[in-house]
C-alpha cells in the first residue's frame, strides 16, 4: 500500500483536528507553547490533561460440546452509535497517558507537516512505536475499565475521528458492538480485558522471565498442567453427558413407538401384536442401552478421574500459595505483555513489506462494511471455509472428538494475510482453544481467514506429530511430497497456498493442486461426502479418488 500521503492535512484532514496539531493550509508557523491550564485554539495541555476510568464485565471460556456449527450469521451491522459526536474525542484517548501520549501528540504533528520524504519516513517509524508505548499504557488499565474513546483506539485503532471520512465513521459507527454469537471471536480491547482477568491464559507464558525458576516455577508449572488436565477431563465429560441426553431422548422417542399398539377391531379392540415398526425399536432400543451402559461406564471414569485430579490440586494449591504474585513477578505486566504480543500479530498480519502503520486512516480503508474483518464477517467467513474442511476444528481425545474453535483476535491492522500464534495452550493439548489472529483491515477477509484457518490445521497437525512432524500425519505427507520435489522456501506457506486452491477451487472441481497433493487433502482433508458425490461425476480424477475410497473401507484399512 501507498503510505506517501498518510494523513496530509491538505488532504482533507478535519479542520478541528489540523488545528490541535498546529496544521494550517499554508506554510506552517511557529506557535508559542500554552501557559498550563490554558487550551490555545483547541491544543490539549498536556500538563493537566492525563487521568483514569473504570467498569467491565466477565463471560466463560468454556468450550460447549453442543456446538457442531457456527450460528447463522443475519445481521452484519446496527443502527449507528454516537461514536464521534464528541469533538474532544481525540483529547480523550490521550488524557491521562502522560509522557506516552504526549509523545504520540508531538509525533503527529511533525509527521503531519513533513514534506521531505526522507523526514517523513523517519517520523513514521517514529509515530509507530510511539503508538504502540501508549497502547501499552492504556491496555495496562483494561481491567479497570476504559473510556469509549480509548476502547475505540485499540479495538478499531481510531486515534482522532478526523482521519475518517464521513462514510467511514458512519461505517465504524454502526458495527455491533456486543458479542451476540456467543463464539470466541474478540477484538483486541475485549481480549486483553479477559486477559486481565485470568478469563484466558496469556500469549506471553512461555516467553515471561519468572524469578525463582527452580522449585517454585516447578510447582506452579505443576499447577498450571493439572489445571489442563482437569479442562479435558472435564470437557470431555461434557460431551459423554451431552451423548447421553441425545440417546437418553432417542430411547424415549423409540419407547413411545414400542407401547404404542394397533387395536385388533376383530377382536373387540384387544391390543394387535407388536408390528414391524415397534420390531424395528425393540432393536433400536437395545442399542440404546447398550450405548448408554458404556456412556455410564466412561461418564463414571471421568468423575473418578475428576475427583483424583481435584485433590491432587488441592495438595499444588496449598505448596504454591503466595507463589503466584511473589515469586512469578509478572501478574502486573501480564496485559502490557499480550499487548507486545498484539503487536506482533500485527506485523505478522502485515508481513515484512506490507504496511504497519497502526493508525485508522481513510485513504487505506473502503467504507464497505461487508469487506471489513468485524466479528459476524469473519465468522461468517470461517463458517464457509468449515463447511468444505469439516474436520479444521476437530481435535480426538481419548476417543472422543470435540470441536474446538480457537479464540480469534481481531487486530486493527492493514494486514494481507490471518495467523495462528497457538494451535492450543501450554498445558492444555488436548482440549484448549488455540488462538489465531485476523486483520480488521485486509486487502481480501476470505483470504485473510482462509491463510488463518490453513496456519491452524498445519500447526496443529505438527505439534500433534510433534518430533515426527516429517513422517506423520498430514504434515508429513506434505513434507515428503515437498522434498521429492526438491522445492525451496518455506513448507508451511506452500501448504497454506494448496490448502486455499484445495477449498476454494478443488471443491468445486477445477483441478489445481499437484497429483499426489490432491490425494493427500483427499483422504486427510476430506471434503464433506456430499462433495465427494458430486465431484466424482464431474472428472476421472476425482472418481478414481473415490474409488480407492471405497476399496479402502472394504478392506477396513480406512
Amino acid at each position: 500500500m501507498d503510505t506517501r500521503n498518510e494523513g496530509n492535512g491538505q488532504n482533507g484532514l478535519d479542520p478541528d483536528l489540523a488545528e490541535l496539531l498546529e496544521i494550517e493550509e499554508a506554510e506552517p508557523v511557529p506557535v508559542p507553547a500554552p501557559a498550563a491550564g490554558v487550551d490555545h485554539s483547541g491544543e490539549p495541555d498536556f500538563h493537566t490533561l492525563f487521568a483514569e476510568e473504570k467498569a467491565a464485565e466477565k463471560k466463560s471460556d468454556d468450550v460447549d460440546p453442543a456446538r457442531v456449527r457456527f450460528p447463522t450469521i443475519i445481521q452484519i451491522q446496527e443502527d449507528p452509535k454516537p461514536y464521534f459526536q464528541d469533538k474532544d474525542f481525540y483529547k480523550k484517548v490521550l488524557t491521562g497517558e502522560g509522557d506516552e501520549g504526549n509523545r504520540v501528540h508531538e509525533l503527529l504533528a511533525k509527521y503531519m507537516k513533513a514534506e521531505d520524504p526522507e523526514e517523513k519516513s523517519k517520523c513514521r517509524a517514529q509515530l509507530i512505536s510511539a503508538f504502540w508505548e501508549l497502547g501499552s499504557r492504556i491496555a495496562y488499565r483494561t481491567a479497570v475499565g476504559l473510556i469509549l474513546p480509548k476502547r475505540l483506539l485499540l479495538r478499531f485503532g481510531v486515534l482522532s475521528p478526523g482521519f475518517l471520512t464521513p462514510e467511514l465513521r458512519d461505517m465504524v459507527s454502526r458495527i455491533i458492538y456486543e458479542n451476540k454469537t456467543g463464539e470466541p471471536v474478540y477484538y483486541v480491547d475485549e481480549w486483553l480485558e479477559r486477559v486481565s482477568k485470568g478469563l484466558v491464559r496469556p500469549s506471553t507464558a512461555d516467553e515471561v522471565k519468572v524469578k525463582g525458576k527452580d522449585t517454585a516455577q516447578k510447582i506452579l508449572d505443576g499447577l498450571e498442567k493439572k489445571k489442563g488436565q482437569r479442562d479435558s477431563e472435564f470437557t470431555i465429560l461434557k460431551a459423554k453427558i451431552s451423548q447421553l441426553d441425545e440417546r437418553e431422548t432417542m430411547l424415549r422417542g423409540q419407547m413411545d413407538i414400542l407401547t404404542r399398539h394397533e387395536r385388533n377391531e376383530d377382536m373387540g379392540g384387544l391390543k394387535a401384536c407388536f408390528n414391524s415398526s415397534q420390531k424395528q425399536a425393540m432393536v433400536t432400543i437395545q442399542d440404546l442401552l447398550r450405548q448408554l451402559s458404556a456412556l455410564d461406564t466412561q461418564m463414571a471414569s471421568s468423575y473418578a478421574a475428576l475427583s483424583n485430579i481435584d485433590k491432587e490440586l488441592e495438595s499444588l494449591g496449598r505448596k504454591s500459595e503466595g507463589m503466584s504474585s511473589s515469586d512469578s513477578a509478572v501478574d502486573q505486566k501480564t496485559v502490557v505483555g499480550e499487548w507486545m504480543c498484539i503487536r506482533q500479530m500485527a506485523k505478522m498480519t502485515a508481513g515484512r513489506q506490507g504496511n504497519h502503520f497502526p493508525i485508522f486512516l481513510s485513504q487505506f480503508v473502503r467504507p464497505a462494511i461487508r469487506e471489513i474483518g468485524t466479528r459476524e464477517n469473519v465468522i461468517r467467513e470461517m463458517a464457509q471455509v468449515e463447511a468444505l474442511d469439516p474436520g479444521l476444528f476437530m481435535r480426538t481425545y481419548k476417543s472422543q472428538s470435540t470441536r474446538i474453535v480457537p479464540n480469534v483476535i481481531l487486530i486493527a491492522s492493514y494486514g494481507d494475510a490471518g495467523v495462528c500464534w497457538e494451535p492450543f495452550e501450554k498445558f492444555n493439548r488436548a482440549t484448549s482453544r488455540g488462538r489465531v489472529a485476523i486483520p480488521l483491515y485486509p486487502k481480501s477477509l476470505p483470504v485473510a481467514v482462509m491463510t488463518a484457518m490453513a496456519d491452524l490445521r498445519w500447526q496443529v497437525a505438527k505439534e500433534k506429530a510433534q518430533y515426527y512432524w516429517m513422517e506423520e500425519g498430514i504434515t508429513g505427507k506434505y513434507y515428503q511430497w515437498f522434498m521429492e520435489h526438491k522445492l525451496r522456501g518455506d513448507v508451511r506457506e506452500y501448504f497454506i497456498r494448496d490448502y486455499a486452491l484445495w477449498v476454494n477451487k478443488e471443491s468445486q472441481g477445477m483441478q489445481k493442486l499437484d497429483k499426489d497433493v490432491r490425494g493427500i487433502f483427499w483422504r486427510m482433508m476430506p471434503f464433506p461426502q456430499h462433495i465427494k458425490d458430486s465431484l466424482r461425476n464431474r472428472s476421472t480424477v476425482y472418481n478414481e479418488l473415490y474409488k480407492k475410497d471405497q476399496n479402502i473401507a472394504k478392506s477396513d484399512g480406512y
